[in-house]
């Protein structure tokens, strides 16, 4: 299954961890995995590519997981982006729990 944590400080989303392989079917088949690699790497990819942010990224193969957290002291604009990004993540994450709840879930922790 794979997890996948928001991490919260107050109402800001300040990034996740995705652990696990989600098990729906066999490497390279996986829809739900390539659903979740795909998602975040398009808002990785916003937010450090696009906007020009910096956000911390690390991913280690051994255990599957890739983790996201954002920098602080952002501008006003670049913030409320950043949080509509990571706030449509988390919706569609739950959504593909909704579909597949054996396979993926979706967490927030302070």
């Amino acid at each position: 299954m794979t997890t996948i944590t928001f991490r919260t400080e107050g109402s800001r989303i300040t990034g996740f961890d995705s652990r696990g392989h989600s098990g729906y079917a066999e490497e390279g088949a996986d829809i739900v995995c390539a659903g979740v690699t795909s998602a975040i790497r398009l808002v990785e990819a916003t937010i450090n590519d696009v906007l020009g942010l910096a956000a911390s990224v690390k991913v280690r193969e051994n255990d599957a997981s890739i983790s996201l957290r954002l920098p602080g002291g952002l501008a006003p604009t670049a913030e409320s982006t950043c949080q509509a990004l990571l706030t449509g993540l988390m919706v569609y994450f739950s959504q593909l729990h909704d579909e597949f709840p054996d396979n993926i879930e979706v967490l927030e922790e302070a």
